[in-house]
């Protein structure tokens, strides 16, 4: 909202204060300035306010704002005095002021740093977390107007306005004086504040999706007064699923008399309706939407999903108009899927929602799904509906204008009923904080991602993204340091997320394989080979193997100590008439779900050929087993855990039970295998009669089934090393000067910066670099043989001499690099051959450098991305490395851990650690090297571009050979400041 002429001219409007921010209880408000325009709202918004509130506020009764009051409560500068408003549906639901004062309370202008805050909230929206947003959003103002402190006086009976500053992580102190609370917070955030603000940000925005994923009741607009349309196939859906809460349809056609429509009460508008509607499914043309949404917002509606088109995907008219439905719905405080969405499903027993297109619902489950494409989401949900895999929520986002795969992973990170998180993205909004939530949420249960449009330029039209220049391998090397499992396709994300729901972790990488096809093990066997598993020789139970021989092996396989994981492959049995036996899949899927229900947990996946029904028994979860105990006996076994449980301890010897629909816990013998999450389970502990049997997944090909399990491996190690984190080595504090770099990257930038930003000169990136220890080898000039000459004396013998040309930098393929020059007579030698073969000294630009000790070149790059941040990179240095892309990535700050990872992790990494007999090189000083870049980086927002290359590793210590250095004005930190949610 811009001001009226009358506010004060020399201070703009900070429009960049105005945010969207989701509440406590899901629902979203809009903070910003006050100006002079909000005198009626501010004199309305009082009205409101409780006696009791008013006295907590101002000390004493105050029962209405005087013409001053009102006058000073909406004139600011923005900088010595700053209010700010809660807003919904354009009103006033809470306000805060802070006042600028000296060191005895008066009012005063900088630089004094100390400022007194007062807040008022509505009675109808206390406990709704409002001020404790306000806090976070004032005191962000504050900061960035030179305000540390914050000055508060609360009455001893305000605990409410307590609890907001006691629990908001600052440091702070507290007094009584003349009978109210002194109060006074450092506004600098703590590590405490932090976790606070995103600990209150998992909780609101859950509820808010929750609130979409369980309403009591469901609006239909644009339900037609036929048979057939978007909006009556979601009506037949909705009351096909068994809905429990009430439904109906809106459609402003329908004749006053119209009654019902399927047999649920047919309204004109959703103000017709009598009761509270919590969720409201748009299928409207685009042009009537703004209509439905505010019929929706001024009735009460919290949330919406809109499957109109019409929108970003259709052009910048379409990008506006989106823009807007946000803007609107937000208003309302509703938060929005789609618009051009295909649904959304809970299955849930307690709700039984699917408010979707999606012509194949699927089954109940414990696999959580989010995809931004409804064709895709179309695919995935018939090709785990063909598989008897389940799902517990199920989203299709379309141009996810508002809410986001990022919102469903706050989601799904504390809910009791998902094991697994699937999510196919085409655009990241906010790359930061996708890392951050999925790291968190890979912690307890895997997250599997499918990125599509992976390559620049070809964001889908509907979405709204910030610029990325990072290349897509970058992205998922961060993805996997984050602990994600990225796969490539679809199929990829189905295999592995059966595997995940279903199956244990794998405490490693040891695989036996056994089944009655050699050529089919031998196969699996380097499929395991070809993705890093450690395969046992495959076990040959020839073809006339039967169910109870594939029961036996597969019992002594999991009883086996020296295997991690089994994979069974089948083919059909050929009778004695030389034809293919059928209708034996269900019983060996018998076979095999006993003895994985009697053995130790550890995941078992099946490949087979063309056996009629083996699939669809293995998935069935329900089944009884009554088979003869296998004849080898399982052994104890330490048990890991499933893929959506927290880590146990200890000996068991076989799965242990889980309460059901708990998705925690290890499976075994006593398992419930026909609860949701997959489980085997039995009536009995022996192995006996009465055993129920899990979910096994079941794969076409063995490549298939070995990718999954590989990929359940690399998550389970990801998994354990996560349990302890790393950290950054304190012994780097007492070499590293903090504020000296930060003063002379004040000096480098200057008072006016550009914004485009500058490189360094050579000293200027060495002096900076030094701060940080990092020593870069100095070079002088030799614009010609006699510079050169006297460069070398002063330097030493042996020197290097190089050329410094932009196009010939680092390109000693290019012949710009003569090394070993032990005399000045090779040296003069090589500046003829140089400038003879490339050109004159002046575009060559040569420079003399001592040589370093022999070792292996490598290059360490820093780079800031303004959507994913900061990039920590590593490779070796040449033109094979790039041409290969072997560059490792982590994001900044790294630890101990992603240092090491990180040079380990390139596919030329053996030449680090003494291959073909050339001695090991110094890691450990490679180690800190990249962990003082990553402290530079992450201490000076302003370092926006690092390049130290090469530098060269050698047995004891390295050298740093080269190093450029770009500065630039800090970008905005979105993840550091107060909870906000993204406009595009």
């Amino acid at each position: 909202m811009q001001p009226s002429p009358e506010q004060s001219p020399h201070h703009a409007y900070p429009d960049h204060w105005e945010a969207d921010v989701v509440l406590r209880d899901g629902g979203t408000a809009r903070i910003r300035p006050i100006t002079t325009d909000d005198a009626e709202r501010l004199v309305s918004f009082y009205e409101q306010v409780s006696d009791e509130s008013k006295y907590y506020r101002f000390f004493a009764p105050y029962p209405r704002l005087s013409d001053r009051d009102v006058h000073r409560f909406t004139h600011h500068d923005y900088v010595d005095r700053v209010g700010l408003a809660v807003t919904v549906g354009g009103e006033f639901i809470a306000t805060v002021r802070y006042d600028r004062i000296d060191e005895r309370g008066r009012p005063a202008s900088a630089p004094a740093d100390e400022a007194e805050v007062a807040f008022l909230v509505q009675d109808a929206h206390q406990g709704r977390g409002v001020a404790s947003a306000l806090l976070e959003h004032i005191a962000a103002v504050a900061r960035e107007r030179g305000i540390r402190r914050f000055a508060a006086e609360v009455l001893p009976a305000n605990n409410k306005m307590i609890k907001v500053f006691r629990d908001a992580g600052y440091t702070q102190q507290r007094s009584f004086e003349d009978g109210s609370v002194h109060l006074t917070l450092d506004l600098e955030p703590t590590a405490e504040s932090l976790a606070v603000q995103r600990g209150r940000e998992q909780r609101a925005e859950a509820r808010s999706v929750q609130r979409l994923l369980a309403p009591g009741s469901v609006a239909v607009i644009g339900a037609g007064r036929t048979p057939g349309g978007v909006g009556r196939t979601v009506l037949r859906n909705l009351l096909g699923a068994g809905f429990t809460g009430r439904t109906y349809a809106v459609n402003r056609a329908f004749a006053a008399d119209q009654g019902t429509i399927d047999g649920v009460p047919a309204h004109r508008s959703v103000g017709e309706i009598d009761e509270q509607v919590d969720l409201a499914v748009v299928a409207v043309p685009a042009d009537r939407v703004p209509e439905a949404v505010a019929d929706c917002g001024e009735h009460g509606v919290q949330g919406l999903v809109v499957l109109s088109a019409g929108y970003a995907e259709w052009g910048a008219e379409g990008r506006e108009r989106q823009r807007e439905l946000v803007r609107q719905a937000r208003s309302y405080g509703m938060r929005i899927i789609g618009p051009n969405a295909f649904g959304v499903i809970n299955n849930s027993e307690a709700v039984r929602l699917n408010a979707s297109l999606a012509p194949e619902p699927p089954a109940p489950g414990r696999i959580g799904l989010f995809t931004q494409s409804g064709a895709i989401g179309i695919a995935l949900l018939s090709g785990l509906y063909r598989r008897g895999a389940g799902l517990s929520t199920f989203i299709s986002a379309g141009n996810r204008a508002d809410i986001s795969g990022n919102d469903f992973l706050q989601y799904w990170y504390e809910d009791p009923d998902t094991d697994v998180a699937l999510l196919y993205l085409e655009s990241l909004g906010n790359p930061r904080k996708f890392t951050r939530l999925a790291r968190r949420t890979a912690a307890v249960k895997p997250v599997v991602v499918v990125k599509g449009a992976r390559h620049s330029g070809s964001t889908p039209p509907g979405h709204a993204v910030p610029v990325s220049r990072i290349p897509d391998a970058t992205v998922s090397a961060l993805m996997r340091q984050a602990g994600v499992i990225r796969v490539d396709t679809v199929t990829e994300m189905v295999d592995a997320g059966l595997l995940l729901a279903d199956q244990p972790l794998p405490a490693g990488p040891r695989v036996a394989i056994l089944g009655n096809s050699e050529s089919l093990g031998l196969l699996t066997y380097d499929a395991c080979l070809a993705e890093g598993l450690r395969p046992r020789p495959p076990r040959d139970l020839t073809t006339a193997a039967t169910p109870q021989d594939f029961r036996d092996a597969l019992a002594e396989a999991l009883a086996d100590e020296g295997c991690d994981s089994v994979v069974v492959t089948a083919i059909p049995w050929v009778g004695e008439n030389g034809e293919a036996e059928s209708g034996d899949g269900e019983v060996l899927a018998t076979a095999l779900h006993a003895a994985a229900a009697a053995g130790p947990a550890k995941p078992v996946a099946v490949v087979h050929v063309e056996i009629g029904g083996l699939a669809e028994a293995l998935a069935a979860a329900t089944s009884t087993v009554a088979l003869p105990r296998p004849s080898t006996q399982s052994s104890a076994a330490a048990t890991p855990p499933r893929a959506g449980a927290a880590t146990t301890t200890g000996p068991a010897p076989a799965r242990t039970p889980s309460a059901p629909g708990t998705g925690s816990g290890t499976a075994t013998a006593a398992a419930d295998a026909g609860s949701d999450d997959g489980a085997g389970a039995a009536a009995g502990t022996d192995g006996g009669p009465g055993i129920r049997i899990g979910r096994i997944p079941a794969y076409p090909a063995a490549e298939r089934a070995v990718r999954a399990l590989a990929e359940a491996v690399r998550y389970a190690q990801w998994r354990r090393q996560a349990a302890v984190p790393g950290k950054v080595p304190e012994f780097l504090d007492d070499t590293i000067d903090e504020p000296g770099a930060a003063e002379l990257i004040d000096t480098l930038l200057g008072p006016g910066p550009d914004p485009r930003g500058r490189p360094l000169a050579h000293d200027e990136a060495r002096e900076l670099l030094g701060r940080y220890g990092i020593t870069v080898r100095p070079t002088l000039p030799a614009p010609d043989p006699e510079a050169a000459v006297a460069a070398a004396a002063q330097l030493g013998y042996p020197v290097a001499l190089k050329t410094t040309a932009p196009h010939l930098r680092h390109r000693a393929d290019l012949g710009g690099v003569r090394l070993d020059l032990a005399n000045e007579s090779a040296l003069r030698r090589a500046y003829g051959e140089l400038t003879d073969l490339l050109g004159k000294p002046a575009e060559l630009q040569p420079v003399v450098q001592a040589m370093a000790p022999r070792g292996v070149d490598t290059v360490v790059r820093a780079t800031i991305d303004p959507a994913a941040g900061a990039v920590l990179s590593f490779g070796l240095a040449g033109a094979p490395s790039e041409l290969l892309g072997d560059t490792a990535h982590r994001l900044v700050p790294a630890t101990d851990r992603d240092a090491a990872e990180l040079i380990r992790s390139i596919r030329a990494a053996p030449v680090l650690f003494g291959w073909r007999g050339a001695a090991p090189v110094d890691t450990a000083a490679l180690e800190e090297l990249l962990l003082r870049v990553s402290r530079l980086v992450d201490d000076h927002p302003e370092v926006v571009s690092i390049a130290l290359e090469p530098v060269v590793v050698a047995t004891q210590g390295l050298t740093v050979l080269g190093a450029s250095v770009r500065l630039s004005p800090p970008p905005a930190r979105t993840d550091l400041g107060p909870r906000r949610l993204p406009n595009y």
